[in-house]
């Protein structure tokens, strides 16, 4: 029987010998892969926390003992460990396991995550809020993997340092896999660690500098030299000078994968009543060679065969949006050195690899910090440049703050191209893009458009080159349709839609993915003799508010359909047009996401479930006729 078999909670793991533990860390690891080899899903994290999930939780007392995982994706152990072993085949399947953690999934999972360097600031929060509460239990915030470079963690940092009195028993562990801070800095650091943790010593520093400070005259300066030249020695063998500012006891770099040694600290750590940060050092897909070779693929990687590393072949597909943004930003940049493009750790994700490349001075990568990257782009927009910020749909609502100040206040030219809008798929509600067009749409001197084929993503992207103000270029995640490609794309007129279909039944506004399904679903409609105009509305903001008031005063039964949430969106905008024009007599079916937020699932899947496929699009078309 295998030593995982027999997990089925911490209490089952603390009852292990330590000498097993090696052995359940490689089982857990063989589980991992082979589960996202058919699933996909984020390996090359998880696999290089196993040793540091198996430590924990063989330390603490979770789950009173409370443990956030930063971003989530390097929780797989944590849930292999916690009770949820027998379903980790549905590991982001629809229905099943989440690939981050939740709340609602686990009393283990402290806090939901899925967004990158909250942990700190949450695990504060639950902190204090056990100190009010008079419960004397520790919080552990896992936190690595780039997320250290974003400024919420040092927000965290900084009131959690400034905390008096400091006794909110707040355990910081920095899983630094050389995507993060810094490397390990060696041996002696390490053994400098595990000395200076040793609750004995730690205890007897204490003691010793309450008999020093006790001395008659010269107590308080003997003290206070021991304490400088203990921290500046510190300070010169370990990154520690920089957490030592924020009034964490600052331990390491360790070896994560050394669980003796990891268990050691832990143990020690545990008992002091202060603010302490562990810096663990780790590699990014350990035990799985592909994974260790090619972290940044297997960082969020598709299935793939376990023997090899290599993506399952697929079936021959057109170009994603992603790809052909890229492409299509290149040739932009050979014609235009003005161009310039702005990411956000997502040089590959976005599409700009290639541009990073050819263009290795025009192309910024800032880090896991969308409000700097804006603001920063913003900068550059007004010395002449075209600074164009690729972020994910779910990423930018972080810099909202930055878009609306720093960008449209001066009408500054910055473009946005905003991927996975809409519906995303396996990685579930804290990752689809269904927010967008509302939160830009409502903002003075913004232009948000959607494509609906990947050759109107090229032209929008011309159009947004060229546009002298804000600007938003909203595509999907996946492939594309196929269509030709223009070989030198003409800009669109702004505000402009295009009918891509006559009828005199139904009239359906769609934007973005759902021009393609209304087309489909038109033709179903005219196998039972109903003919439907479809409008590719291209602009979310200006609308077209000539060729939809037009219309709709000819045909006023009208399908409003959007990859989005209802509120706020644009079936809301073509309300909106409708009254500001006196419009009056219509009825309009919105078809869009309602107000809840979408579990994870394959996209046709979820697509389908929250009616804006071509399907619903028939029953809503025909729902207006029987109506009538």
């Amino acid at each position: 029987m295998k030593l995982l078999d027999r997990i089925d909670s911490p209490a089952d793991l603390k009852a292990l010998p330590r000498r097993d533990l090696p052995s359940l860390a490689a089982e857990i690891r063989e589980r991992i892969v082979r589960v996202v080899s058919e699933n996909g899903g984020h390996l090359a994290p998880s696999l290089g926390a196993v040793e540091l999930a198996i430590a924990i939780h063989y330390v603490f007392d979770t789950p009173e003992d409370r443990v956030i995982w930063d971003v989530g994706h390097q929780a797989y152990a944590h849930k292999l460990l916690t009770g949820r072993r027998r379903r980790f085949d549905s590991l982001r399947r629809h229905g099943g396991l989440s690939g981050f953690t939740r709340r609602l999934e686990s009393p283990f999972d402290a806090f939901s995550t899925g967004h990158s360097s909250t942990s700190i600031s949450a695990g504060l929060g639950i902190a204090c809020a056990k100190r009010l509460k008079q419960e004397s239990r520790k919080v552990i915030a896992v936190i690595g993997d780039g997320s250290m470079t974003a400024g919420l963690a040092y927000e965290g940092l900084n009131q959690a340092g400034d905390q008096q009195p400091k006794k909110e028993n707040l355990i910081v562990i920095l899983n630094d896999n050389d995507m993060s801070i810094s490397r390990n800095v060696g041996a002696l650091s390490a053994f400098l660690s595990r000395t200076l943790s040793a609750r004995r010593l730690q205890e007897w520093r204490r003691e010793l500098g309450t008999f020093l400070k006790a001395l008659p005259g010269i107590g308080s300066d003997v003290y206070d030299l021991a304490k400088r030249s203990e921290e500046s020695f510190k300070a010169f063998v370990t990154p520690g000078m920089l957490f030592e500012a924020f009034n964490f006891d600052y331990f390491g770099p360790i070896k994560g994968h050394n669980l003796n040694h990891l268990i050691d600290i832990l143990e020690n750590i545990r008992h002091l009543d202060e603010p302490v940060l562990l810096h663990v050092a780790t590699v990014k897909g350990k035990g799985y060679p592909p994974a260790e070779k090619n972290p940044v693929y297997f960082h969020g990687c598709g299935r793939f065969r376990v023997e090899t590393g290599v993506c399952r072949p697929k079936p021959d597909q057109p170009r994603t949006y992603t790809e052909v943004f890229g492409a299509t930003l290149v040739e932009l940049g050979r014609q235009d050195e003005r161009i310039v493009a702005v990411t956000a750790a997502m040089p590959e994700g976005t599409g700009l690899a290639d541009f990073a490349r050819q263009f290795p001075r025009r192309f910024f990568d800032v880090g896991i910090a969308e409000p700097h990257g804006v603001t920063f782009a913003a900068g550059m927009a007004t010395e002449g440049l075209k600074p164009v910020v690729a972020i994910y749909s779910t990423f930018l609502q972080r810099a909202f703050d930055q878009i609306v100040h720093d960008v449209c206040l001066d009408a500054l030219p910055v473009v946005f191209a905003i991927d996975r809008g809409g519906i995303v798929g396996e990685d579930g509600p804290t990752h689809h893009g269904l927010f967008d067009f509302a939160y830009l749409r409502c903002l003075p001197n913004m232009v948000v458009m959607a494509p609906s084929d990947e050759n109107e993503l090229r032209r929008m992207l011309k159009t947004a080159i060229d546009h002298p103000g804000p600007i938003a270029l909203r595509y999907p995640r996946g492939h594309a349709t196929g269509c030709e490609l223009e070989p030198d794309p003409a800009p669109l007129e702004i505000g402009r839609a295009v009918v891509r279909r006559q009828g005199e039944d139904i009239l359906v506004l769609a934007v973005g993915w759902t021009v393609h399904q209304a087309l489909v679903a038109a033709d179903k409609l005219a196998e039972t003799r109903i003919q439907a105009t479809v409008v590719d509305a291209r602009f979310i903001k200006p609308l077209d508010s000539d060729t939809i008031v037009g219309l709709a005063r000819r045909i006023p039964r009208i399908v409003t359909v959007e990859e989005h949430a209802q509120a706020g969106g644009f079936g809301s905008a073509v309300l909106e047009c409708l009254a500001d024009h006196g419009v009056t007599g219509c009825r309009v079916r919105r078809l869009g996401v309602a107000d809840t937020f979408v579990e994870h699932g394959p996209q046709a899947l979820l697509r389908a479930k929250y009616g804006i496929d071509a399907a619903a699009i028939v029953a809503a078309a025909r729902g207006l006729l029987a109506d009538a």
